[in-house]
């Protein structure tokens, strides 16, 4: 039996695509988990305001018509932000793309959301760890039961806890806690969410991609200037580039 000592909000977006910087959630469903066992559900179809791509409504089945007349994500935004606070996080391949997406959704609406104390629970990474699959496998293994209408963001993520809750019980050593489960498969701390920036073994911010990867973020703004003006001029996520300003001010004081 699973123990929590605070909720665990389980996040499933449906989107336009899956580019952090350009795309938009047409679609959000929260199952809150409560530490005495209840659950607190909130979905939402979001209005992107912008076309949905064909590829993509064949995925989700979301379309322009079922959107026009639903709140953008900046009038829904608050109501959100309040559902998931004093919550610890949880979703299927969540930490790479669910939370990094409504975190810059809530950076486009000018709404602050401090993650910094919340514990999130991919279930994706668990079960990769475990036993390699996609979430429809990993139903079946589980849970022995077929994922009926995949790609609907209510039936993914109350399937993501089915899935989660038979972990829990599978594997004894995951223990029956956030906290434990996080022991064993790993807590990730990440820079920012796309991963442009990530920690070194010192635990100094360094390049994770292009001709400075593995340099350290501060050294290298320090000499070269310019390369914090072009990325804040390129296509990057919004926390990429509000995480790349924070480093900057920090190479920038070191100067003095």
């Amino acid at each position: 039996m699973l123990q929590l000592n605070r909720p665990v909000a389980f996040i499933d977006l449906e989107t336009t695509g899956v580019n952090l910087s350009s795309d938009r959630i047409v679609e959000i469903a929260i199952v809150k988990l409560l530490p005495d066992g209840t659950r607190q559900t909130k979905r939402k179809l979001i209005n992107p305001q912008m076309p949905i791509p064909a590829s993509s409504s064949d995925i989700h089945g979301i379309t322009d018509e079922m959107i026009k007349d639903a709140p953008t994500f900046k009038q829904a935004g608050n109501e959100i932000k309040q559902f998931l606070e004093n919550c610890d996080l949880g979703g299927y391949n969540s930490n790479r793309f669910d939370i990094p997406m409504l975190m810059e959704e809530f950076l486009r609406a000018e709404m602050e959301v401090d993650l910094g104390d919340r514990k999130m629970i991919d279930v994706q990474h668990i079960f990769y760890q475990m036993e390699p699959r996609t979430l429809s496998a990993a139903y079946k293994f589980f849970c022995n039961k077929e994922l009926v209408n995949a790609h609907s963001a209510e039936v993914d993520i109350n399937a993501t806890i089915e899935v989660f809750e038979a972990q829990i019980d599978r594997y004894p050593k995951l223990g029956t806690s956030v906290e434990t489960v996080l022991s064993v498969i790993g807590e990730e701390k990440i820079v920012d969410y796309a991963r442009r920036f990530i920690f070194d073994d010192k635990g100094v911010e360094v390049f994770n991609f292009g001709k400075f990867k593995g340099k350290p973020v501060c050294d290298t703004l320090r000499y070269e200037p310019q390369y914090y003006d072009w990325m804040m001029k390129g296509d990057f996520p919004m926390h990429t580039k509000k995480k790349l300003t924070e480093l900057f001010n920090r190479a920038l004081l070191k100067n003095k």
